[in-house]
């Protein structure tokens, strides 16, 4: 007759409570981090954005009066995701054609590679707040070097911080080139293609566009879709060469979402309402986000996957 045998209880060591111990408190200034300076001001803020709150009073609950406030009355609010939204679509789509066109070059056989590859990554560097300032003397209209250096061949440079038509887009320009992070992704993502299917496409006799169409643009998809998050979440929480540079002129036209919530917080002192703000933020990037995971099956190719 078959004995039906338990399998036995592992024993725990002797200084299992001991490491156990150890591995908690290597962790619990990370877990109190988190709690204290991440999630705990969330929570407040949630609590906050359904409240009047003006730091020198007591919050006074209105429910969602903030939210509502925000969509029927406030027109800077509407205004100002314009901007942002605007912003954003060019920052993404020149960002990544200029950092992929960057990573490219940086890919090739050359020498003094790693001298280029350093002089690239040498923007990220460079203190927000002072390459701010450099490059609000180098778009200056009367001294500054790039008009200087478009007068001596003919051309007249345009108001770049003081024009409507101009101003947003010399954010732009500032943002594309502190785009160091990813240049670095997409020449990571560049060297991970298998060299056998360029030599492939070559012997098929595909020319060098075709190739970079067909072969190379379907292999980094992946490191395309990566960057492309992360551009828009970065995007759309674009604040600090705005506030030093051009604060939200001129004509409100780089009045960005941050700034308008800068604003309302800490210089009309409506925390509740600046809350509401930052959760309809939060909001949107969440559902932006959600959009391009959803659409990556569309155009994104995992190496191994096969689609119908």
């Amino acid at each position: 007759m078959a004995t039906l045998t338990l399998p036995r209880k592992r024993e725990r060591s002797a200084h299992f409570w001991r490491d156990t111990a150890r591995g908690y408190l290597f962790i619990l200034p990370v877990v109190l981090g988190l709690l204290i300076w991440t999630f705990g001001p969330m929570i407040a803020s949630a609590y906050y954005s359904l409240t009047n709150y003006r730091i020198i009073s007591e919050p006074e609950f209105v429910g969602l009066q903030n939210y509502i406030d925000l969509f029927t009355r406030d027109r800077l609010f509407a205004h100002s995701l314009n901007v942002t939204i605007r912003y954003a679509i060019m920052f993404v789509v020149i960002g990544q054609v200029f950092s992929l066109a960057v990573a490219v070059l940086l890919t090739q056989n050359v020498r003094g590679l790693p001298i280029f590859r350093t002089l690239f990554y040498l923007p990220i560097v460079v203190p927000y707040v002072a390459s701010a300032l450099l490059w609000r003397y180098l778009f200056n209209r009367e001294f500054g070097p790039i008009n200087a250096v478009l007068n001596s061949v003919g051309i007249t440079g345009p108001n770049w911080l003081g024009s409507p038509d101009w101003a947003l887009f010399s954010l732009v320009i500032i943002s594309v080139w502190g785009g160091a992070v990813s240049t670095i992704i997409y020449v990571a993502g560049l060297q991970n293609i298998p060299e056998e299917l360029h030599e492939a496409a070559k012997i098929d006799g595909a020319t060098a566009v075709q190739r970079f169409r067909f072969v190379t643009i379907p292999m980094l998809t992946p490191t395309i879709f990566f960057n492309v998050v992360t551009g828009v979440i970065g995007a759309f929480q674009f604040f600090v060469p705005a506030f030093i540079m051009t604060q939200g002129g001129p004509a409100r036209a780089t009045y960005f979402y941050n700034l308008n919530l800068y604003d309302k917080a800490f210089k009309w002192l409506e925390m509740g309402y600046a809350s509401a703000m930052a959760w309809v933020l939060f909001a949107i990037i969440i559902v932006l986000t959600l959009f391009i995971f959803r659409s990556s099956p569309l155009w994104v190719y995992y190496e191994g996957e096969v689609k119908s």
